[in-house]
């Protein structure tokens, strides 16, 4: 009796101590994507989700929650408890969102970086019908334009917008916004002759250069593309320091403990290392990552301050 006395005391004070509280994951892991269901982000979401119910024997589901150009699902992950049971799966426009609106949570101090996912190059494309061939002539032309020439966006504030306008700021080329209200509607003007323009994210457009509909005059990444090695870069062409490349990215809330983003990265990374995952992350024109926490934190810690630039450079606000 004194022995199963001692042994229920123990196992009571365990269960009351930090440590038990570590015990994780201890329910349902929610991974919030604040985009409709069915676009890249969602589906590497969905394949993260299956990794982590896999391996951890506890469900994972994908929570889409769109609007508000991804605020809306992006401060439901804020508010969550810090304890590595909601995560948010993101894209760009959250850094680009820091600046461009008013929002009710910061997007630094509320969130802790776990890790990138992939990288999505983007290109400047124009309809075959347009007489340029090359980014000088493309800037050339432009200029000549009593109006300027449109560019197409899927929205204001997207990446498709931050490049162009990173471009107009750094060659001085006569450029007018018409955005959109998705990359669909963007890629049926294009192949239409309506709007002649377009920073493309490669994904989606590569199919029409690869036809001949469109005509890729440079990319925007840093080297150029395994796909495109023929096509320059924007940087090379005589413009150092531009560089774009839209993201996916996970986070969790802010003050949730290290060693949970510790395992959070590691299961992800290794995924991420996974030949059939490698396969379709490439397939939808993007470049697996896979980064620490601390190498994703000082990255995003850059991405925000850079479009804070640019949006102040071409004069958006978060009135836009």
């Amino acid at each position: 009796m004194r022995m199963r006395a001692t042994i229920a005391l123990a196992v009571g004070i365990f269960a009351g101590s930090p440590c038990a509280a570590q015990i994780y994951p201890s329910h349902q892991i929610d991974l919030v994507v604040p985009f409709v269901a069915g676009g890249t982000t969602d589906t590497v979401a969905r394949l993260i989700a299956q990794r982590l119910a896999d391996k951890w024997g506890q469900p994972a589901v994908v929570n889409n929650r769109p609007g508000g150009g991804s605020s809306i699902g992006t401060a439901l992950a804020a508010k969550a408890p810090p304890d590595g049971h909601t995560l948010l799966v993101t894209t760009i426009a959250f850094a680009i969102n820091a600046s461009l609106q008013k929002q009710p949570f910061d997007a630094v101090k509320d969130f802790a970086p776990i890790t990138e996912i992939a990288s999505i190059p983007l290109m400047l494309v124009v309809h075959n019908s347009l007489p340029v061939h090359n980014v000088k002539e493309f800037i050339e032309y432009s200029k000549a334009q009593p109006a300027g020439l449109d560019y197409a966006t899927s929205g204001p504030g997207t990446s498709t917008h931050l490049a162009a306008e990173m471009f107009k700021t750094m060659t001085g080329a006569k450029l007018v916004h018409v955005p959109f209200k998705g990359n669909a509607e963007v890629i049926n003007a294009l192949l239409g002759g309506h709007v002649k323009v377009h920073f493309a994210l490669t994904a989606s457009t590569l199919q029409h250069v690869r036809s001949g509909a469109l005509r890729v005059l440079a990319v925007t990444t840093e080297r150029r593309l395994p796909d495109l090695p023929d096509v320059p870069t924007v940087a090379e062409l005589g413009y150092p320091g531009y560089e774009i490349s839209s993201w996916q990215g996970v986070f969790a809330p802010a003050g949730t403990p290290k060693n949970i983003i510790d395992r959070l990265n590691g299961e992800i990374v290794a995924m991420l290392r996974t030949p059939e995952v490698q396969a379709r992350i490439k397939h939808e024109g993007a470049v697996p990552i896979g980064s620490s926490p601390e190498q994703w934190s000082e990255r995003f810690r850059g991405e925000v301050a850079k479009w804070a630039k640019v949006a102040q450079s071409a004069g958006l606000s978060p009135a836009h």
